[in-house]
Formats: C-alpha cells, sequence, structure tokens
C-alpha cells in the first residue's frame, strides 16, 4: 500500500523536539511520498531543506493569506524571494499554499491585500509552468471569482477543502482536485459523505496538514502524516472501497497533480 500526504507541515516548531522521530515513524507506516508545505517565505525555506534532506518529501513555496506582510512593496519583495528559491530548488512541485482566508482578517483593506498576494501568485504559478495548492475559509465566492477571471495554467488542489456543495462544484469545473484531511473523520462533520460520494475518484487527493487537524481516534493531539491512512480509510467507507485501493488511487492522483 502507497500513501501520499499531499499537504503537511514538517516545518512546524510542535516537531522541533522530535523531527527526526516522527519522519521515521512516517515512513514506517506506508507514506512513500509527502509533501511539506509552504505557507510563509520562512516556512517555504524550511520546507524546501526538509525536501532537500529526505528523498520522499517534497515541498511547495508560497505565501498564505494569513502571512502576507503589513505592506505591498513587502509582498512583491517576498513574492521574487520565493520566485528565487523555485527556480533554484527542482523538488519544489507547486506555488502554495495561496488563497484567501475571512475567518481571521476582518480588515477590508487586508482582504483586499490578500486578493492582490492570491492573484499575483497565480501569474508565478503560470510562469513557473507550476500547480498551485488553496487555502480558503469564509471566502468561497471570493476565491472561486479569481480563479475564474485568472487562468490558472497547470490547475492545482484545494487542500483541506472546506465541505461546501458548491465549492466542490465549482472546482471540478475549473479542473481542480479536491484534498481531503482529518474533518472528514470527526462525527459532526457536515456534507462529508455526499461529497466524497460525489466526486470522482481521479480527483481526489488526502492529506493530514499536520501538526493540525487529527483524525479520529487522535482528534486534539499532535497530527503527523502517519495518520493519513485514516483519512483514505474513510474515503473507503463511504465509497466502498478496499483501504489499499484508496491509497494507490490518491497516490497516483497527486503524482499527476504535481508532476511526479
Amino acid at each position: 500500500m502507497r500513501l501520499f500526504d499531499s499537504h503537511a507541515h514538517l516545518d512546524d516548531e510542535k516537531f522541533d523536539i522530535d523531527r527526526e522521530e516522527v519522519i521515521e515513524k512516517i515512513k514506517a507506516s506506508g507514506v512513500v511520498r509527502l509533501i511539506s508545505a509552504g505557507y510563509s517565505l520562512e516556512g517555504s525555506r524550511k520546507s524546501i531543506e526538509l525536501s532537500k534532506k529526505y528523498d520522499f518529501i517534497y515541498s511547495t513555496c508560497g505565501i498564505s493569506p494569513n502571512d502576507i506582510p503589513q505592506t505591498e512593496e513587502e509582498l512583491w519583495k517576498n513574492i521574487c524571494e520565493i520566485e528565487d528559491l523555485v527556480i533554484n530548488n527542482l523538488k519544489v512541485v507547486a506555488i502554495g499554499e495561496i488563497g484567501l482566508d475571512y475567518y481571521w482578517e476582518k480588515d477590508v483593506e487586508r482582504r483586499e491585500l490578500q486578493k492582490k498576494a492570491f492573484i499575483e501568485q497565480i501569474k508565478l504559478a503560470n510562469k513557473l509552468r507550476l500547480p498551485i495548492v488553496i487555502h480558503t475559509r469564509e471566502a468561497v465566492m471570493d476565491t472561486l471569482q479569481i480563479l475564474k477571471e485568472n487562468n490558472v495554467m497547470k490547475k492545482g488542489v484545494f487542500h483541506c477543502c472546506p465541505l461546501n456543495r458548491e465549492l466542490v462544484k465549482e472546482a471540478l469545473k475549473l479542473d481542480f482536485y479536491i484534498s481531503f484531511a482529518g474533518p472528514i473523520t470527526f462525527k459532526n462533520s457536515k456534507n462529508a459523505n455526499e461529497i466524497i460520494e460525489v466526486l470522482p475518484n481521479e480527483k481526489i487527493l488526502i492529506e493530514t496538514d499536520s501538526p493540525y487537524l487529527s483524525p479520529e481516534p487522535f482528534r486534539g493531539r499532535r497530527n503527523d502524516s502517519s495518520n493519513v491512512r485514516y483519512v483514505a480509510q474513510k474515503i473507503a467507507d463511504v465509497k466502498k472501497m478496499p483501504l489499499e485501493q484508496v491509497a494507490n488511487m490518491t497516490y497516483e492522483n497527486a503524482n499527476r497533480i504535481f508532476g511526479l
């Protein structure tokens, strides 16, 4: 069985005390590939370092909506530095995570800066011929509008996709992939089964978003990529498929979108 965690944050400080031990645990669990996702300039640098150190780890680079600088000038500088990181590292497989997050940001001007950052990083992905990894929270309509107005050449992934029927429907129309994380295993997860059932098998990815969002039965504890099998098991249960089939299917899907 081959498992591919398509989105994790192994650079997070929660792994500082035992990162190497956790990575060995992940390898032993059947995870044969994982992506350490950048979310800031510093996070992108750290993810690249992990991908250089471990053969089975790849990285993404980007500025998330929750990590954009205070000024446009700083933002453009950061995006230029992201471009330099990507150009000089062959194991960077996407621009991300990027997108919009209105849950934390209530200021209108800051939301506009989020939009500018999102659009400029889509342009960067097109320039570098890479897919994008999208973070969206309480910003579904604006996210979709930007994607419709700014063609993404290599498409991409809605990571830890909100279980919003309209978002999923429109994402599929735009030829994007949907990545599921621990929340689909929660007992109070609304729409999870319905959305899993209707999604084409070839558009599904699995992830942990670790160290956050641990699936049941580990909810509330630190998450790591070895738990991605519980996300795969939930999909297997809903679609009435063997776990190994879901693991291999999502492994191939991740390889396809990330060009591996």
